[in-house]
């Protein structure tokens, strides 16, 4: 049993999702979004939330979805979670909670002390807060989440939430120790760091991943 809550998430093949489980995480991540290389389809998606048994929970991530779009996953894909990685407003989240009736994790991206002082304006709207880094303006096709970066772990680590939260950013086996000691993380999310490459979960280096937290 891990002392720590890990999301897997960007999961796309039976392989991984039977990885991520096996290995203890909590959570599982299927993404929502064209633009990733993580992307899924609802109907896959809907197949692989099958190999999901409790107390797991399925998480979809969406980047600025409209009420149309959240329909057509939620028919078909049983999620525990609804998962905003865009610019969605406080007013959007509280929103999607309400008409969708699922717990919302807001994601973050933080680069500096303003980062910090807009996420507390969701702390009254979401379920959980998901800190991941914001990617720098030269970075060409930049994505919403898992572009493999990390930020100063500090900027959250010196501030007192209300709500429970979520690591990630550029975590791999290799700093996820240190990222847990720098910020006091109860929650773990992790995407390309157990990547064989963008898109492509590996299954050992799940594993591994996982045994660094127990």
């Amino acid at each position: 049993m891990t002392t720590i809550k890990a999301k897997i998430c960007g999961l796309t093949s039976r392989e991984a999702v039977l990885a991520a489980c096996d290995a203890g995480a909590a959570y599982t991540g299927f993404v929502f979004y064209p633009k990733s290389p993580r992307h899924i389809t609802a109907d896959r998606a809907a197949e692989l939330a099958g190999l999901v048994a409790e107390p797991v929970r399925k998480v979809g991530v969406f980047v600025d979805p409209d009420d149309d779009g959240l329909d057509a996953v939620l028919s078909r894909v049983p999620l525990d979670f609804i998962q905003l990685h865009g610019a969605e407003s406080p007013a959007r989240v509280q929103d999607i909670r309400s008409r969708f009736k699922r717990p919302v994790i807001k994601a973050i991206a933080i680069s500096g002390p303003d980062d910090i002082t807009r996420a507390h304006d969701y702390e009254t709207m979401a379920d959980m807060l998901l800190f991941d880094a914001k990617a720098p303006h030269a970075l060409k096709d930049a994505l919403p989440g898992g572009n493999g970066l990390s930020f100063d772990w500090r900027l959250i680590n010196a501030t007192d939430w209300t709500l429970p939260w979520l690591l990630s950013g550029g975590l791999n086996t290799d700093n996820i120790l240190q990222a847990i000691a720098a910020t006091g993380a109860k929650f773990i999310d992790v995407s390309s760091g157990v990547e064989s490459r963008p898109g492509q979960k590996d299954s050992a280096k799940i594993t591994a991943f996982m045994r660094c937290l127990t």
